[in-house]
């Protein structure tokens, strides 16, 4: 028999990746305050996003996850977030084209707040402090004071997540997401590049389409798919109480619903079957995503699959694999053929920016982005090997011009990196490089279509 579950028995099980407040009290009345607060997604808006991922995993549709490595607070700001979404929009159109099926567009947004640290501390020169953990538990800045976790965070994380939620609806819903508006998402910098030159050519294209489409009446005014898009966005269970307090029954159904965002996934350090974290997110109805490391063991995963999702349902298990350029044969088959092998239902989905974080010889923390595009190549390669369905990909990404992953058209060199380095923790692709990654999935998926 399961052993019953309610959205605080995560509390009695070990757990991993956890601030260090001094005033438990504190804690326990943010948490109150939070749970008071409205929803910040709706429990239909997570079953929608379910229905379409069932869609991925059959082959039928592909998902797209991208955004921010960890959102600030410093940096919220309405053009940073209408950039991301715009890049998103033109990564969708590119990848639409190419695989000739719809494309799921999740956001790494309103959200991802909170970032697992493989320490708990940094030391700079001879003062150590507590590693910064995301704004919602403390401060980038290497400041006593300010490194001290803040349980007070949450409530400005709700409150930053929730006008990031409205403007988000407002781009998808009304009007900026129209296709007859292709052209025009096509960011300045990005304009005058090869990237924005083919983006260009294929925004030609589907203008000429919709104008023998508008011939024959069909427009963005007779219908709505012309007009607005299905927008989601995911964070990274990781901060379990501010979880727990926005986690409500859905009154339509009776379930339970993490309402902090559509999508959860766990991480690949607190991905224990016996751990918080899993405990959690096992009774939430919410799309799961699970990130696959080089240490995950295909009876592993099935123990996870089988805890998560007992009884198979489709759409809403998500496997996010990350093994960096040169491991993927080492480690992807293997897990395909267990999944395979015991008839599990999942969206396999490729992660190519964690395994390829390096260390450039200025000390700057980057992606060099050939290595990137290798680890998605031979991620598709494998699936279609294996007669499964590559049908994913979760990229940190920003519509920012910065100079934060090497390589690309722009030829960013380690030494360039100093100029745009803006990132609050890992380094971000940009929309050039971002379009590349597009492209290359496109020309891949098209070629395997029959």
């Amino acid at each position: 028999m399961t052993q019953e579950w309610t959205k605080d028995s995560w509390r009695k099980k070990p757990i991993v990746q956890v601030p260090d407040y001094n005033d438990q009290e504190l804690v326990t009345n943010v948490e109150g305050r939070l749970s008071s607060y409205p929803p910040l997604v709706f429990a239909g808006e997570a079953r929608s996003l379910k229905e379409s991922l069932a869609k991925v995993s059959r082959g039928e549709a592909f998902l797209l996850q991208g955004g921010d490595c960890a959102e600030s607070f410093a940096e919220h700001l309405p053009d940073n977030i209408r950039d991301s979404f715009r890049v998103i929009l033109q990564m969708a159109v590119v990848l639409t084209f190419g695989a000739g099926c719809p494309v799921i567009k999740v956001g790494r947004i309103a959200g991802q707040f909170a970032k697992p640290r493989s320490s708990n501390f940094e030391k700079q020169g001879d003062q150590e402090l507590p590693s910064y953990r995301g704004d919602i538990i403390n401060s980038i800045e290497f400041d006593k004071a300010l490194r001290q976790p803040d349980p007070e965070r949450q409530i400005m994380a709700y409150r930053q997540a929730a006008s990031t939620l409205n403007l988000l609806r407002a781009f998808a819903q009304g009007g900026y997401a129209n296709l007859d508006h292709v052209h025009q998402w096509n960011l300045g910098f990005v304009k005058e590049s090869k990237q924005g030159e083919q983006y260009e050519a294929l925004a030609g294209r589907i203008s000429e389409t919709l104008n023998f489409m508008n011939a024959v009446g069909i427009n963005s005014e007779t219908s709505a798919e012309l007009r607005s898009v299905d927008f989601y966005t995911s964070h990274e269970s990781l901060l379990l109480g501010y979880e727990e307090a926005l986690t409500r029954v859905d009154s339509t159904t009776g379930e339970w619903y993490d309402t902090s965002a559509h999508m959860l996934w766990i991480g690949d350090r607190t991905r224990q079957p016996d751990g918080a974290h899993i405990e959690f997110v096992r009774g939430v109805k919410n799309p799961i995503g699970i990130k696959c490391g080089p240490s995950l063991e295909g009876s592993e995963l099935l123990r996870l699959i089988d805890i998560i999702n007992p009884e198979n349902e489709e759409g809403r298990i998500t496997l996010i694999t990350r093994y960096g350029e040169g491991n993927v044969e080492s480690h992807l088959p293997d897990l395909i053929r267990a999944v395979e092998a015991e008839g599990r239902s999942v969206v396999w989905s490729c992660d190519p920016m964690h395994g390829n974080t390096i260390k450039a010889s200025n000390g700057y923390k980057t992606r060099p982005l050939d290595k990137i595009l290798n680890e998605v190549k031979d991620f598709i390669d494998i699936h279609n090997s294996e007669g499964t369905y590559a049908g994913g990909v979760h990229i940190e990404m920003t519509g920012q011009n910065v100079t934060e992953c090497t390589g690309g058209t722009q030829k960013i060199s380690e030494e360039d990196l100093s100029d745009r380095y803006h990132t609050h923790c890992d380094p971000r692709l940009n929309a050039n490089q971002a379009l590349d990654l597009a492209f290359l999935i496109s020309e891949k998926l098209k070629a395997l279509r029959p």
